[in-house]
């Protein structure tokens, strides 16, 4: 796959194509590496998501915004989007990092998302980089929801019920297995009065809790 559906995808045509050379090769690879472009990208790309998200979200306060930019510009979401870009694909890397997989590591991917954004603001500016930064982002952007954003299932469970004056979950260890270090439980979480009954699994009853919490709310959300 060549470099210029790399292009085609991010929607920039570099003038300097060394800059993007750069924002593609890893520290393991060599020099010029791109965590200095990575450093100027995260810079960038906090700037213009607050930017965005000040004009589109015009309501919403402050600490919502906040919340809302943290998770625009966590590593998760980094990677994911460079993944949809297939940046993997694209990178130099040593024999080591190949060999271990980096170029599906979302820390890697992650990285190398901003230092394209460094990259592409050094070519043509802050504009262009941000005109980039608004076609990969916008999506989510607008899908965001600062009433649940950063809430765990088991948060907007409860709220959901209270909100409905129904009583709260009940949650059932179910099972237990796996060694002392390394257990796996099986949690129900039951709701009566909604006729609603969902299991979750996890390494630790919290977190079967929580994923059992989160498939009782999709079941409740589906019966409207």
């Amino acid at each position: 796959m060549g470099i210029e559906t790399l292009i085609r995808r991010i929607g920039h045509e570099f003038k300097d194509p060394a800059l993007l050379r750069r924002a593609l090769t890893h520290r393991s690879y060599g020099m010029p590496h791109n965590e200095r472009l990575e450093f100027l990208g995260d810079s960038v790309l906090n700037c213009s998501i607050a930017t965005h998200l000040y004009h589109l979200h015009t309501r919403v306060q402050e600490g919502d915004l906040s919340r809302m930019r943290a998770h625009l510009v966590k590593e998760q979401t980094l990677s994911e989007i460079a993944a949809s870009l297939n940046l993997g694909d694209y990178l130099q890397l040593g024999e080591g990092e190949l060999k271990s997989g980096g170029f599906r590591r979302p820390s890697i991917l992650a990285d190398t998302l901003e230092a394209i954004i460094g990259a592409v603001y050094l070519d043509a500016g802050f504009i262009a980089a941000e005109q980039m930064i608004a076609r990969l982002f916008e999506p989510l952007m607008k899908g965001l929801d600062p009433k649940t954003l950063g809430k765990d299932p088991k948060t907007l469970l409860q709220e959901y019920l209270q909100g409905r004056k129904l009583p709260l979950p009940n949650y059932t260890v179910l099972s237990i297995s796996g060694e002392a270090h390394q257990q796996h439980f099986e949690v129900e979480c039951a709701i009566p009065a909604m006729n609603v009954r969902a299991c979750g699994g996890g390494v630790s009853r919290r977190s079967a809790e929580q994923t059992a919490a989160g498939s009782a709310l999709q079941m409740l959300n589906q019966q409207g």
